[in-house]
């Protein structure tokens, strides 16, 4: 309807018969009213800004690989932070991109990034709880959320979000979209996998475009717990969460009550677990473990790092294989009759000879090797770190160390008469200086080893002794730039003054030390378990030989010469 004069000298006059003191209260109102507005607008434009300062084209930039490499810069088969295989679109099963519409937005093809009365009614929920219990995120929401790392709950990260993905919306296609999505979002494989091709590879053992119906849809009930869903944890609730999505699926007409049902009755066939990339061996499960000390989320999952290591890949395999190949020859003996590697059966607890070493770099404290069982993929706990058995004559050198330290005199091959000149207790403080953490038993008994470590210890006990009584810090990452070259973090060299050098030096004497060698070695060995100590040129080397529950291995003359043989592998080859 038009605007006309008549009309607006009606107008007029109506004001003008408006009493005079009230006039200046309705100007007031309106002025008042038109605050909210004004703060609307303000708050729309600031948030504008703020999008803008961000490179939308991040959105179609993933992260790349974080590589990592050995002392020699030799590149280590390793998945540190992200791993992404990159799908497209066109990748995508129909069945898949249907289930995730029906579980997690219905609207996505045709809302313009932002579910306003999804928005609306989260918004009214959040302010009933108290809480950020609801988020209403569309799958651009999610998708500019996990991009640029927004993650805090809070009103002005949802404004932020909102503006970013509508920004999103702009630059990129529906298609292009819910590819980055499905690129980006994490499914609980393992650390540092993201996005839908790694999970189709690593739980069922093949690439997305080939899955089936039911596996598509165990995939995508699987975003919202990718822990408690995770079929390798718990397979009876992703099956249930599979279901769910099917049923989501009818309600919303995608298939009917046949196709529901032939769904269902399709098989799922997992992938073993042990053939994630990341989890290959105990030194790469240290490595990732380090890492995550020194890194944040944000930056293993923006990639593109470089992670230098302390280990020696050739030191590091061969000494694998020469233990392995020294206790394997003991297993295959027509007199062994303890439990054999080749006897066990997937699936159990390990029952077999177990096996532990580390080569700490003697002058540094560097780890250049790291073994901590057998068989990464039967068991993944790292006895190298945590088995704690009793030393018995490998406790000697510090036995020596602690003689030497009170000036007393050090008797190679008799540590009890070596002992008695000082004490348990003065024995017990030296070898905690140089690394053990016991226990001890503060008797007589001592001498003769009753005291315990684990692998670790050892090895630095021993740098300790070969390095003049200075006792290492050990480490296993040297440095890790970003993908600019920047340093992220590098490694300081750290020692403890942990006995004179002439103490340390007498020390040594107690080992076994060919002339003209640089190699020394210690070895100690009773029915039920086994050590091996080695200072040569490659560092500090301490081996476990031995059963998880401790167990007779086989006769004490024989396993002592089992560690000759290995002694003499390490030195020949």
């Amino acid at each position: 309807m038009a605007w006309r004069p008549e009309r607006q000298r009606r107008v007029i006059q109506l004001l003008q018969r408006i009493p005079q003191k009230w006039r200046k209260r309705l100007r007031i109102l309106a002025i008042v009213s038109s605050f909210p507005l004004v703060a609307v607008i303000i708050l729309c434009f600031y948030f504008y800004i703020r999008a803008c300062s961000y490179d939308i084209q991040e959105v179609g930039r993933l992260p790349e690989r974080n590589s990592v490499y050995d002392k020699n810069g030799h590149e280590i088969d390793a998945i540190v932070g992200s791993s992404i295989d990159q799908i497209t679109y066109d990748d995508l099963p129909l069945f898949l991109t249907n289930a995730l519409l029906a579980r997690e937005d219905k609207d996505f093809f045709t809302h313009s990034g932002v579910d306003v009365r999804g928005l609306m009614r989260a918004t009214f929920r959040n302010i009933k709880d108290r809480e950020f219990t609801q988020g209403a995120s569309t799958l651009s929401m999610q998708l500019a959320r996990n991009t640029f790392n927004i993650r805090a709950k809070s009103l002005q990260r949802k404004f932020l979000e909102i503006a970013l993905t509508l920004r999103l919306e702009k630059n990129y296609s529906k298609k292009a979209i819910m590819a980055g999505y499905l690129n980006r979002i994490y499914f609980g494989v393992g650390a540092g996998h993201l996005g839908v091709e790694d999970a189709a590879k690593n739980y069922f053992g093949k690439s997305v475009k080939e899955l089936h119906e039911g596996e598509c849809a165990m995939l995508i009930g699987i975003i919202r717990g990718p822990h408690i869903f995770s079929p390798w944890r718990n397979i009876e609730a992703a099956i249930n969460q599979r279901n769910q999505v099917l049923e989501r699926m009818k309600t919303m007409a995608f298939i009917d009550d046949a196709e529901l049902q032939r769904v269902k009755n399709l098989p799922i066939r997992l992938a073993p677990k042990n053939e994630v990339a990341s989890e290959q061996s105990y030194s790469l499960q240290a490595i990732v473990k380090e890492v995550n000390k020194y890194v944040s989320e944000a930056d293993l999952q923006r990639g593109g790092l470089k992670i230098y290591t302390t280990l020696d890949m050739n030191w590091q395999k061969r000494l694998e294989k020469e233990i392995i190949t020294t206790i394997t020859a003991l297993e295959n003996e027509k007199n062994y009759e303890s439990p054999t590697y080749r006897d066990h059966k997937p699936g159990t607890d390990p029952e077999y000879l177990q096996i532990a070493a580390i080569t700490i770099e003697t002058h540094t404290g560097a780890i250049l090797s790291q073994i901590g069982g057998r068989d990464f993929s039967h068991s993944r706990f790292d006895r190298s770190l945590a088995v704690r058995r009793d030393l018995g004559s490998a406790f000697e050198p510090f036995v020596a160390a602690a003689a030497a330290e009170r000036g007393r005199k050090v008797i190679p091959g008799s540590p009890v008469t070596t002992g008695r000149t000082i004490g348990p207790e003065a024995v017990m403080r030296i070898a905690k200086r140089c690394g053990l953490s016991g226990p001890f038993i503060l008797t007589e008994d001592l001498y003769r080893g009753a005291a315990s470590a684990t692998p670790m210890e050892i090895a630095i006990g021993l740098s300790t002794l070969a390095h003049k009584g200075n006792r290492p810090s050990p480490f296993l990452i040297q440095e890790i730039r970003n993908a600019d070259g920047d340093f992220i973090y590098q490694a300081n060299h750290s020692f403890f003054p942990a006995l004179s050098p002439s103490a340390a030096t007498e020390a040594m004497t107690v080992l076994t030390n060919e002339k003209g060698s640089d190699v020394f070695t210690g070895a100690t060995g009773t029915e039920r378990e086994a050590w091996l100590m080695r200072v040569g040129p490659r560092g500090s080397t301490a081996i476990w030989v031995g059963f998880d529950q401790p167990g007779v291995i086989t006769q004490e003359q024989r396993l002592k010469k089992l560690l000759q043989q290995l002694t003499t592998r390490l030195d020949n080859n």
